[in-house]
C-alpha cells in the first residue's frame, strides 16, 4: 500500500512558474520510480517526467528545458519545477509511484494546473 498526496497546483499566466510537490507514504520499496503525469480533458494520461531512486531522469519532449524533476529519498518526496508555462500545459497533474511490481502503479489524487492570461 502506497499513498501519494500532491500539492502546488494553481492558476498561472503564460511564462510563469509553478512547483508541484508529492509526498509518498506506506510500503515504499527502496528501488522505485516516481514521476509526474498530466491529463487534459479528452486526452489520455501521459508522462511528463520520471525519476528513479538512484536519480536517473526522463522527460517528455515538451517538458525538456522547461521542467525539472527532483526527489528526496530520505523524505519520500518528489517535486516538479515548471517554468515557462504555456496554455497547452493546462491539465490535472498526477504523482505516480512504481516499485517492484511492473504492472502496479499508484496514483495521487491529482492537482489542477491552469495556464491562462
Amino acid at each position: 500500500q502506497v499513498q501519494l498526496v500532491e500539492s502546488g497546483g494553481g492558476l498561472v499566466q503564460p511564462g510563469g512558474s509553478l512547483r508541484l510537490s508529492c509526498a509518498a507514504s506506506g510500503n515504499i520499496f527502496s528501488i522505485n520510480v516516481m514521476g509526474w503525469y498530466c491529463q487534459a480533458p479528452g486526452k489520455q494520461r501521459e508522462l511528463v517526467a520520471s525519476i528513479t531512486s538512484d536519480g536517473t531522469t526522463n522527460y517528455a519532449d515538451s517538458a525538456k528545458g522547461r521542467f525539472t524533476i527532483s526527489r528526496d529519498n530520505a523524505k519520500n518526496t518528489v517535486s516538479l519545477q515548471m517554468n515557462s508555462l504555456k496554455p497547452e500545459d493546462t491539465a490535472v497533474y498526477y504523482c505516480s509511484y512504481q516499485g517492484r511490481r511492473v504492472g502496479r502503479v499508484y496514483w495521487g489524487q491529482g492537482t489542477q494546473v491552469t495556464v491562462s492570461s
